[in-house]
């Protein structure tokens, strides 16, 4: 009878260890996407916070520095250059003397012809040299007016219906490294060059001062659309998936918890990497901006960087 006992308990400690097991089947972390007994996956994101600024579209552009007029000296006389008053980068006033040209020939004695500056300004180019000789059409030096400092530069046709008188450009110079300088569109072609398909502008330079010269090399940004207060986040935030875009942001309704949501957003101007969000989205909000390929609406995330947020004016 005692063995019949101990068989018995024995028995039912048996089935009391399989009904325990059988209960926690099923039974994964809370909220796990997969069910059953698969623990919960956490996903490592880095984020970023939303800001808000200003946000600029452009088109890259490069030229020249130029004067904003120059004018050619001519001699009134052929002859042998015997005599030069100036040097590139002199100074002249109206009249003054550039160069004197001696029309004389062999057996015959002429008043050498005095060459003088058609306007005031400086000597940016002297062809005329000692000993040449030179006849009525050859310019002798070249004068910039002191009407300040312009920048050729060539528009691509595609981008010519972007461009427009008075437009803002931001200029950066190698010689000026760190500085921009601004200026704005004061003059264009009314044709485009039949073989490059381009179209010529001139940007004026605001103050340009004593440091811009001419024939520095200038490379020019054209601000083509600006917006003020505009929310920002990096581009790489959006999400491409089965044709639609969107973002994931950070959702701590349970602080030690965090899953990101899906946010669908409407974007607008995109440029060096910077997103502009005009709806769906808040400055100050946490964005998913690395891991956001892999994660779902609601999946849990640990947060391994926070990046520091966009530098905006």
């Amino acid at each position: 009878m005692k063995k019949f006992v101990r068989q018995g308990t024995a028995l039912a400690a048996v089935l009391a260890t399989a009904v325990l097991a059988l209960s926690g089947c099923g039974r994964g972390a809370a909220g796990g996407r997969g069910g059953g007994d698969q623990p919960e996956i956490v996903y490592a994101v880095n984020t970023t916070t939303a800001v808000q600024g200003r946000i600029r579209d452009y088109f890259a552009l490069s030229g020249d520095v130029i004067a904003a007029s120059t004018v050619d000296a001519f001699s009134d006389a052929a002859g042998r250059v015997s005599r030069l008053f100036v040097t590139v980068g002199s100074q002249v006033r109206l009249d003054d003397p550039i160069a004197e040209v001696d029309p004389s020939r062999p057996g015959m004695e002429f008043v050498p012809s005095l060459v003088r500056s058609p306007v005031a300004g400086t000597v940016v180019t002297l062809p005329a040299q000692l000993g040449m000789t030179v006849n009525q059409a050859f310019p002798m030096a070249r004068v910039a007016t002191d009407g300040g400092l312009e920048i050729r530069l060539f528009v691509a046709e595609r981008f010519i219906s972007q461009v427009a008188l008075n437009q803002p450009g931001e200029i950066v110079l190698n010689a000026w490294p760190g500085e921009t300088f601004h200026g704005n569109i004061i003059e264009l072609s009314p044709v485009l060059d039949p073989v490059s398909r381009t179209m010529e502008i001139r940007v004026g330079v605001n103050d340009p001062g004593t440091r811009l010269k001419a024939g520095m090399f200038a490379q020019v940004r054209i601000i083509t659309e600006q917006r003020e207060g505009a929310v920002q986040i990096p581009a790489a935030a959006m999400v491409n998936r089965y044709g639609e875009q969107f973002i994931f942001v950070a959702d701590y309704a349970d602080p030690d918890a965090p899953v990101a949501r899906r946010r669908d957003v409407v974007s607008g101007i995109m440029i060096d990497g910077v997103m502009e969000v005009q709806q769906g989205l808040a400055p100050g909000e946490e964005v998913v901006i690395r891991g956001q390929t892999v994660i779902y609406d609601g999946a849990r995330i640990n947060i391994v960087d926070r990046v520091q947020p966009l530098n905006v004016n």
